[in-house]
């Protein structure tokens, strides 16, 4: 089973290979090799899916844990690791010619994927960490892939951000190491009493901060509109729909093995809250079309934490649904906003120029609504009948807020609606969407209305997922008595 390992290693050793072979004069190798790599990336994952039979640990080096590197893997760590390839491959920066900065985006998605599948399988703080710092650097090149003026301040104000972040998050495992003596995440579980102190809150706020930057929690998540908006929509795409999810992973992780209290979990809410609130009242107040989804997907990962605050099993399936619900949406939604990155006034009749861009953003955006049948309703659904059920005066709130929150969506995507199909402006006709765009689009809403109707398999496989994930116990073991490397 080693050969999952490979998901971190291919993408990685291309990002350094690819520059290289674009320079042998073989064009068409440095054009596929690529996708290639992240195909058998997802088919070694899918296959790793398709054999499981019980979580298990590969200790890298031969060191067993806590000691060297552990990549741990059960139902939940596949699902967000196999989401990488997949959705690397459906964003994969495909325009053709000999343009240099074609070829270093392609580099820095690989070098992104590697480093977020790290992130999914991964269990030590260290090791998260690296693979985070890794991720933030592929991130900041992508980002200035435009070369505008724009985006390089965009890019700057991320970095800053970021590395406030990450020196924070820093601290926290610092604080962590010096009170237990160990960072796998594992060990980590069976000493989690000794961490339930201030100190020991105080390193889970810490990496809650860290890590939140890329996951977009309030109040570290400034950057995103701004970002989103000068990045290219692939680029935004990438960000918003993966790289967010595998960081709160990280959380998620953290918060279930280490630190599983109600007070670790009501902080989860209350940014949570903040983040719907603030998330949804600026997305109805933005006038152009990207930044509009910029500060939703900030009020929608708000959902997301939300729902992870929840105990138990409830809270985990409730959280995956949430998380890949807006991976497939928010993705396909910033490759339709790619040419209608103007005012939200000036996509008057675009819907007469791209038939399928406009159908295709009314079926997400009605998905996001909670429109049944489509997932977007059933995720709503798990979140707020696991918040009525608890029906504590802070979950209560929550229920109010995100309800209000729908109705704030509701109203500013039924603007751009009502904008796509009213009649065309023959002064300032509205660009046709790239067809790489809809093709991809396409597919995430393939993947939406297949989820629609395999509701009852995949709630199956989701609570399989969750039961495994708040085993700690499994966890433990499954990890700590493995004397050997791979399995």
């Amino acid at each position: 089973m080693t050969e999952v390992t490979l998901a971190v290693v291919l993408p990685l050793l291309g990002a350094f290979v690819l520059p290289l072979t674009r320079h042998t004069g073989v064009r068409w190798l440095a054009a596929v090799i690529g996708p290639a790599l992240l195909a058998a990336c997802a088919l070694l994952l899918f296959a790793a899916w398709s054999a499981f039979d019980a979580p298990y640990t590969i200790a890298l080096g031969s060191f067993a844990p806590p000691l060297g590197i552990a990549f741990y893997i059960d139902r939940l760590a596949l699902l967000f690791a196999l989401a990488v390839p997949l959705a690397t491959l459906a964003l994969w920066p495909a325009e053709a010619g000999a343009d240099e900065s074609v070829g270093r985006r392609q580099s820095l998605t690989l070098l992104l994927a590697g480093a977020l599948s790290g992130l999914a399988l991964s269990g030590d703080l260290f090791n998260l960490y690296v693979f985070y710092e890794l991720a933030a650097v592929a991130s900041y090149g992508l980002i200035v892939g435009n070369g505008n003026s724009p985006a390089y301040v965009a890019a700057f104000r991320y970095l800053m951000i970021s590395a406030l972040g990450s020196v924070v998050g820093l601290i926290g495992i610092a604080l962590i190491y010096f009170k237990t003596g160990t960072l796998n995440l594992a060990h980590l579980s069976t000493l989690s009493e000794q961490l339930a102190d201030p100190q020991g809150l105080a390193a889970f706020a810490m990496l809650v901060i860290g890590f939140g930057v890329k996951a977009e929690i309030f109040p570290v998540n400034g950057w995103v509109p701004e970002v989103y908006s000068a990045a290219g929509k692939r680029v935004a795409a990438l960000l918003a729909g993966l790289a967010s999810k595998l960081a709160v992973l990280v959380i998620v992780r953290v918060l279930l093995l280490v630190f599983p209290y109600d007070e670790t979990r009501q902080l989860l809410l209350v940014l949570g809250i903040f983040g719907v609130a603030v998330g949804e009242l600026a997305a109805w107040q933005a006038r152009d079309l990207p930044r509009m989804l910029a500060w939703s997907s900030i009020g929608q990962l708000g959902v997301v934490f939300v729902a992870f605050s929840l105990p138990g099993t409830a809270g985990v399936i409730a959280g995956v649904t949430v998380a890949m619900h807006h991976l497939v949406v928010k993705s396909a939604l910033f490759l339709l906003a790619d040419r209608w990155d103007k005012a939200i006034t000036r996509l008057r009749g675009a819907a007469s120029t791209s038939h399928l861009g406009a159908a295709l953003f009314v079926l997400f955006s009605l998905s996001l609504l909670g429109l049944p049948p489509l997932p977007g309703f059933w995720s709503k659904f798990l979140v707020l009948g696991g918040l009525a059920a608890s029906a504590s005066p802070l979950q209560l709130l929550a229920m109010g807020v995100i309800l209000t929150g729908t109705v704030i969506e509701g109203a500013y995507l039924l603007r751009v609606i009502v904008m796509l199909y009213a009649g065309p402006d023959t002064a300032t006709p509205v660009p046709r969407q790239r067809r790489g765009n809809l093709l991809s689009a396409s597919l995430f809403a393939l993947v939406l209305l297949a989820a629609a109707v395999l509701v009852d398999p995949l709630w199956q496989g989701i609570e399989a997922l969750a039961d495994r994930a708040v085993d700690t116990t499994g966890y433990q073991n499954t990890v700590l008595n493995t004397p050997e490397a791979g399995r």
